[in-house]
């Protein structure tokens, strides 16, 4: 972290394939559904608008949505943040079950702790929502 600049990264090992996985995690439209604090969502194009549980519209751009790496990118493009990058990588352990990091750089960093922050509570949520209550040990 610098004095402007914020990064905060955590993950989580799911009992799940990564497909399986990726048809959540990697559907920005379904983010309301896994992320706790989302009440919903609209995507038109590569533009997102997530509304928290305050009502707080939330704009993003959705740049990277990439079904192959699994890969899914966004920036909040809301005008509290400089910038701000999300980035959500479900990986294969080749186990049949999966890693899932979930990335945030942002200016103000203080933002980033708060977005980081709302990103640990989403990935401890999954595998409730995925119908296991443990991660993969």
């Amino acid at each position: 972290m610098t004095a402007t600049r914020g990064s905060v990264r955590h993950q989580v090992r799911l009992a799940h394939p990564p497909d399986e996985v990726w048809e959540v995690v990697g559907a920005p439209e379904r983010v309301h559904e896994w992320f706790p604090g989302i009440d919903s969502c609209t995507v038109d194009g590569d533009q997102r608008v997530v509304v928290t549980h305050a009502g707080l519209p939330m704009p993003e751009h959705l740049l990277t949505v990439d079904p192959t790496l699994r890969r899914l990118q966004y920036r909040i493009t809301a005008p509290m943040f400089v910038e701000h990058l999300g980035t959500i990588d479900v990986l294969d352990l080749d186990d049949g079950t999966c890693l899932v990091v979930y990335g945030t750089d942002a200016e103000p960093a203080a933002l980033a702790l708060v977005i980081g922050g709302a990103a640990r509570a989403a990935l401890a949520y999954l595998p409730t929502f995925l119908g296991n209550d443990a991660p993969a040990s």
